[in-house]
Formats: C-alpha cells, sequence, structure tokens
C-alpha cells in the first residue's frame, strides 16, 4: 500500500529531475514500496527519453504522465493528484534536492493526527547554509507589517499558520482535503498559488498546518539573480487571487508598494554597509515604479 504520492510536473527539467528523483531514494526512511512517484511532464520537447531514465531509476510502478498541453504548473499538479492513490501528497519542484531522512515523520504525523492538513519542510540554500524562504507572511497583511514579521520570524523559524504560508517548491498536504476544496487554482498559469491554497484549506479545515524543521531540503535557486519579471508576475496573480476572494485590488497593490518600500530601504542600508547589491537595488526601483502604475490605474 502507498502512504505517500510524490507530484513532480517536468517542463525541459531534464537537468533537474534525475538528481531529484536520486534524493528521494537516498532520503527514504521508509520502504520504497510505500512511496509512490508521479511524474507529469508538461509537453516538453522530447519527455520520452526522460521517462525511459526514470523507470531506470525508480522502476516500473513509476506513474508517468505526458499531458496533451503546457497548462501550467497546477494543472499540470492536478493531473498527478488526480492520478495518484496514496492518502498524502508531497508536492515537489525538480529543482529540489532532499538532504534529510524525510518521510517517516511526516507520514506518521498525518497518520497520527487526522485533523493535520498541511506540513512544511526547512528550506536550504546548500547543504549548510538556510534559506528564509521555508515560510512567508502572506500578502493579505499590511505591506510594513509585512515586511517586517517576515524579516523576524523566518530568521527565528517562528510559523504562525493564520499569517503564514509554506513555500510551494516541498510541501505535504492531506489529499483528501486538498481535493475537497478544488486542488490547485488552474486558472493560475504559475506563481502565487501557496498563499491561495493556505487560504482555502484554513477556511474550510482549520489552522493545523505544522512547520517541521528537522525535515530538510535544498532548492536550487541561490544563483537566481533578481528578476523583475518574476516579482512582476507574483504580484499580479497575487491581486488576480485575492479579488477572486472579494478583496479590493487597491488594497493589494498598496500592500506590494509597501512591502517594496521597505525592501527599497533595507537594500540601501545594505549599501551603506559595503554590500554589492546595486542590481538588487535597480530590480526593486523598477518594481516600485510598476506598482505605483497599477495603483495609479486603479
Amino acid at each position: 500500500m502507498k502512504r505517500v504520492s510524490i507530484i513532480i510536473v517536468t517542463y525541459n527539467s531534464e537537468d533537474d529531475i534525475y538528481d531529484c528523483v536520486d534524493s528521494i531514494i537516498r532520503s527514504a526512511d521508509i520502504p520504497q514500496s510505500e512511496i509512490e512517484l508521479v511524474v507529469v511532464d508538461n509537453k516538453s520537447r522530447n519527455p520520452e527519453p526522460m521517462f525511459l531514465r526514470l523507470k531506470e531509476l525508480w522502476g516500473e510502478d513509476v506513474v508517468l504522465i505526458e499531458n496533451t498541453e503546457n497548462g501550467g504548473y497546477g494543472q499540470g499538479n492536478n493531473l498527478g493528484i488526480r492520478a495518484s492513490s496514496a492518502p498524502l501528497l508531497l508536492i515537489m519542484n525538480p529543482d529540489v534536492r532532499l538532504i534529510s531522512p524525510f518521510f517517516h515523520e511526516a507520514v506518521n504525523a498525518f497518520e497520527q493526527d487526522r485533523k493535520l492538513v498541511m506540513l512544511g519542510a526547512k528550506q536550504m540554500l546548500s547543504a549548510t547554509v538556510a534559506s528564509t524562504n521555508s515560510f512567508a507572511p502572506t500578502y493579505m497583511m499590511n505591506g510594513y507589517f509585512r515586511s517586517i514579521l517576515g524579516a523576524i520570524a523566518t530568521r527565528l523559524e517562528w510559523y504562525a499558520p493564520r499569517l503564514m504560508y509554506f513555500s510551494g517548491s516541498c510541501f505535504y498536504v492531506r489529499k483528501s482535503m486538498f481535493e475537497a476544496v478544488g486542488l490547485f487554482d488552474e486558472s493560475v498559469f504559475m506563481y502565487g498559488e501557496e498563499d491561495d491554497i493556505r487560504w482555502r484549506l484554513q477556511n474550510r479545515f482549520g489552522r493545523r498546518f505544522v512547520y517541521n524543521r528537522r525535515l530538510k531540503y535544498v532548492h536550487l535557486v541561490s544563483e537566481r539573480k533578481p528578476n523583475l519579471e518574476y516579482e512582476k508576475k507574483i504580484a499580479d496573480m497575487t491581486v488576480f487571487l485575492h479579488t477572486k476572494k472579494g478583496r479590493s485590488p487597491r488594497v493589494t497593490w498598496q500592500n506590494f508598494l509597501r512591502g517594496t518600500n521597505v525592501l527599497i530601504f533595507r537594500v540601501r542600508v545594505w549599501k551603506l554597509l559595503g554590500r554589492q547589491c546595486d542590481e538588487r537595488l535597480e530590480m526593486l526601483l523598477q518594481l516600485r515604479a510598476y506598482l505605483k502604475n497599477k495603483l495609479l490605474n486603479e
């Protein structure tokens, strides 16, 4: 019997997926026969060689799905979830590497506590360097407060379910509860899903969300450079999702602008202290201009 189904969506991910699956095998502290691996390819150029290699790595019982379209991250995950058989889901990006025993403690937690909805793990930038992105405060709150709370809470590893969402790169969620709230919102192609998932699950099932810092994974983002288009997409998708909940777009744009102002102040302090962050400052200034323009047009 499968106790946990791992859902991974790929798109031209050959450079990542093999090491990802290898890390799952190495970090499995329950029998591999109790783990179901489901890989959904979102219409890559040529997924067949990848599928063959995955069968060599995992075995013939791997579930491989070739999507007929690239309907986005959420749509691909939903395909995999519907094809899965375990009561517990582990949603993972292909650029994640598990670096600690990762299954026994989490699976037992869900089996012993039927009210447990979601479990988040500790995100790392490398095996020894911690990330500050294991969780983050909701964009529903005041932007000034969000930035300050986020800076303090993530460094102290203080997680508050009512105020914070887990990183979408790697998290556990109970399948039946996730299905009951409609899974991923497929109207969102990518970005901004985590807070929406938290909000829908908590409205239906309460705040039994747990952060477990003993479970660790590396998310390979340390080499990423400041990206204006990425930040704009996060803002756009968040406004879209908040509007569906009845929240004024103007309020959400204001909160993004406030948070960006705090980040600009912080980066300018870094510069005074001698840190090289010109690229990040320039991106934030451009983002502020974009947010101001959006606010003016509301």
